[in-house]
């Protein structure tokens, strides 16, 4: 075996070395190129050539292999800092032989899933680095006996729909609305979707795990232990390893689930409405999700705009059960038999998604999103109903502003069962609904990236007084560099500005984060601009 090892490193490392020709800004800080391929071949299996999976710049593909998974344009501009390489792992041992090489020779790794992290930061860096992409390793196995699957975190969201509705139609999944979301952000964020009432958060339904840790060891939950198994469901999976695959419980759907979306601007009295939606969402049949979203559109009040109040709902049930509870509790919204659909719960998602009716679930299994652009998000966790004249307010700025929109997901059911501790994921009781402030556009250049960051950025001071405070909560899975970024200059300085952004999207968990992540990778090797830190003085 050792033999074939190196005649294959002697044949392949000199074509490898013609495809790459890097540029003065792009030089390794290990020793040499030529020991970097080495290495690479060295660590992995000969059955499996991971020549195969390296894509240089000089590569015809490696434009394409970047761009096809950046979902934020912002990200995507030739100011744009770009890997070295890109390894689209292909088996276990490509992922392992990138941890370790890339710790021999000190280059920093971005593990990318799906692409849709809001800020970039899986596949964009200052310092010289190579992305290890994931999207090859996207196997599903559904079990609908054991009422299990296993799913690699290179797959969707989607993908994973499509399989489990292929084997069974009473069940689902409790995760993300975006059907080409990656599994491996989502999950390892704790993710949640439009059954989280009813069944918690994405994270909350997983059992077990498959990482790979900076030794380049393939761990499941009884050799990883507990205390990473816990980090690794709400804790961000790049600051503690590459998680290659998770197993889920699934959870039960009606065969036939209803939907409605419903528009209501503030001539239709939306102002009442969103306040009776403020007092019930949350505390509503536990089957029913509703959710809120508020945005300025064409109107006849002030400048001749408007806030539209859109009221999107999951309701695990037959129509006319969700329009006796409607009638009963959610009257305001006036929803009548018409107004809701029918459907089986996987051509759900493709309501969810905006896609026509009559689409094929077959949808699911594409790739590539419905449209790209320019975007910035926010978030935010409402504990007290806002006074109906303070939601005039939020109207009068909102129509100022014009662009930024927000959407109110609602909380209680299963997320008030959970304590705050089972998972890193802290934001269940007390919460009434969570909030996110979305901007997109389509105008490029550096002049209108700051003028919709900033618009964003003053709809969430200005809703400061509505929110949580001390610390003010956000979710890990909503990325937002504003919260603070790290710099790993020295374990001292990179804990101090860990903790800055670390408090707020894990409250009381961050302190066992960081005593999780000293232990298992005391170097700082798995590491981005909001990642876990260490702690110098915390024993291993």
């Amino acid at each position: 075996m050792a033999t074939l090892r190196s005649l294959l490193v002697s044949l392949l490392v000199p074509i490898l070395l013609l495809s790459i020709s890097w540029t003065a800004t792009s030089t390794f800080s290990s020793p040499n190129d030529r020991n970097i391929v080495e290495c690479l071949l060295k660590y992995s299996e000969p059955s499996h050539p991971i020549s195969n999976a390296i894509f240089t710049p000089n590569n015809v593909s490696f434009s394409s292999v970047l761009e096809t998974y950046i979902r934020n344009l912002r990200f995507n501009m030739s100011s744009t800092p770009k890997p070295l390489f890109i390894v689209t792992a292909l088996h276990v041992s490509h992922v392992q032989a990138s941890v370790v090489c890339a710790r021999i020779h000190g280059l920093q790794m971005k593990i990318r899933s799906g692409g849709h992290d809001y800020e970039g930061i899986s596949y964009v860096s200052d310092v010289p680095f190579f992305v290890l992409d994931m999207f090859n390793l996207r196997k599903i196995d559904v079990d609908i006996k054991s009422e299990t699957a296993w799913v690699q975190t290179g797959a969707t969201l989607g993908e994973v729909y499509y399989r489990i509705a292929e084997k069974s139609n009473v069940h689902g999944y409790p995760a993300g609305i975006c059907p080409t979301v990656g599994v491996g952000g989502h999950l390892s964020g704790a993710g949640y979707g439009n059954m989280m009432r009813k069944y918690g958060l994405t994270a909350d339904n997983i059992v077990d795990a498959e990482i790979v840790d900076v030794k380049g060891r393939l761990l499941d939950r009884k050799s990883m232990g507990e205390d990473l198994f816990w980090a690794i469901r709400g804790g961000g999976g790049a600051s503690f390893g590459v998680v290659i695959s998770y197993k889920i419980n699934l959870v039960r759907v009606p065969r036939i689930v209803t939907v409605f979306r419903v528009d209501r601007t503030l001539e239709q009295n939306a102002t009442d409405i969103v306040n009776q939606w403020q007092q019930i969402a949350y505390k509503i049949d536990d089957n029913l999700f509703i959710r809120l979203t508020l945005n300025v559109i064409n109107g006849t009040r002030t400048n001749g705009k408007t806030i539209r109040a859109t009221f999107r709902a999951l309701f695990l049930g037959d129509s006319s059960t969700l329009v006796s509870i409607m009638n009963k509790n959610f009257s305001k919204l006036g929803l009548v038999q018409s107004d809701c659909i029918e459907m089986s719960w996987v051509e759900s998602v493709l309501f969810w998604t905006d896609f026509r009716a009559g689409t094929p679930t077959t949808a699911l299994l594409s790739r590539t999103p419905q449209s790209l652009t320019y975007l910035k998000r926010k978030s935010d966790y409402v504990k007290k109903i806002i006074p109906r004249d303070e939601l005039e307010k939020i109207w009068q700025k909102m129509i100022e502003l014009q662009v930024p929109s927000m959407t109110f997901n609602p909380y209680g059911g299963k997320m008030a069962e959970i304590p705050s501790t089972e998972i890193p994921f802290p934001h269940r009781v007390g919460n009434l609904w969570k909030i996110q402030y979305a901007t997109n556009w389509n105008e490029d250049g550096t002049e209108a990236e700051n003028r919709y960051i900033n618009l964003t950025r003053q709809l969430y001071n200005f809703m400061t007084p509505y929110v949580s405070k001390n610390p003010r909560d956000s979710f890990l899975n909503y990325r937002d560099l504003d919260l603070g970024i790290n710099h790993n200059e020295g374990k001292i300085k990179s804990y101090q500005e860990g903790r800055v952004y670390g408090i707020k999207y894990f409250k009381e968990n961050f302190d066992r984060l960081v005593y999780v992540k000293t232990r298992v990778d005391p170097a700082n090797f798995f590491r981005n601009e909001q990642s876990i830190p260490t702690f110098p003085y915390w024993k291993k």
